[in-house]
């Protein structure tokens, strides 16, 4: 008996084919996409565009082409050079610190064995739950009480403290992802464990470290409310306390504001625009670990 073959599908009920499927969805999800990030773009947009008009042309409004763009006049009236130093100072110091310790923290808490050591892990990461603004008072009082109040210092170690509980979690997790292996071998070659923490870990840790330095710098960097509390004097002020000072004028002054707003921004987007490939590395690592 032959078998007849099957009729071929109408036009009409014939599926579309897999490429055109991929492209419809892609388009389907792809422009509601487009449309979010240009309406999340728009303000920066705008932003970046007043910083370079002058004060009528920004109350102006209607395009954001500058006729006569300039910064000069926002560039000396927030003395950015200085505050720029502050900012880099206060921040330098704050990364390398937290480096420092919270990478021998990490590894102490991935490799070594010593009592509590998990509660006290558990301790850490259970501090990223706790509002940073509820200990405010408790830190003004204890820097007054060491006489760093007012100081670049009385900024610091707060910040580090602040970046302790992300910190841990991040680096205990790369260090936990480094094969056993290792290890073993470099006691085997008679290494001490200064040796290898410096030698085995650190290196193939490296995405960790930048991930957790990005993430202390950015916020260290914009950092206002302790700043504002914690400093008086004009000449140690950050460039945010800076910004602060053109929006507190009588008449103010939004070209001036937005120009400042860019100083200030601009170093944080270029600084992640660099190293966001290990950030994005170092969170994968973290999490595996």
């Amino acid at each position: 008996m032959t078998t007849l073959p099957a009729p071929a599908p109408s036009a009409t009920g014939a599926k579309p084919p897999a490429t055109a499927r991929r492209i419809g969805a892609r388009v389907l999800i792809g422009v509601p996409l487009a449309a979010y990030a240009l309406v999340s773009l728009y303000p920066f947009l705008w932003m970046v565009s007043g910083a370079f008009k002058d004060q009528f042309e920004v109350v102006r409004g209607g395009h954001l082409i500058p006729e006569h763009p300039t910064l000069t006049d926002t560039w000396n009236r927030l003395h950015f050079f200085d505050y720029f130093l502050n900012s880099l100072k206060v921040t330098a110091l704050t990364v390398v610190l937290t480096l420092l310790i919270y990478a021998a923290a990490g590894y102490a808490f991935a490799v070594l064995r010593f009592p509590g050591r998990d509660w006290l892990y558990r301790l850490f990461v259970a501090l990223l739950f706790v509002p940073g603004v509820t200990v405010l008072l408790p830190i003004i009082l204890l820097e007054h009480n060491l006489g760093v109040l007012g100081t670049h210092y009385g900024l610091v170690l707060p910040f580090v403290n602040g970046t302790a509980p992300l910190s841990v979690m991040l680096l205990t997790g790369a260090f936990r992802a480094v094969p056993k292996e290792l290890r073993d071998s470099a006691r085997v070659d008679g290494a001490g464990e200064a040796h290898i923490f410096a030698r085995v870990h650190l290196p193939l840790a490296r995405p960790a470290l930048i991930t957790v330095a990005l993430l202390t710098a950015i916020p260290t960097w914009n950092e206002y409310l302790l700043t504002k509390v914690s400093l008086n004097d004009e000449s140690a002020y950050t460039l945010s306390l800076g910004l602060q000072q053109l929006s507190a004028q009588n008449v103010p002054h939004y070209n001036s504001l937005m120009a400042g707003a860019l100083i200030v921004v601009i170093p944080v987007i270029l600084l992640f625009l660099a190293l966001q490939r290990y950030f994005v590395n170092g969170l994968v690592g973290a999490v595996k670990g």
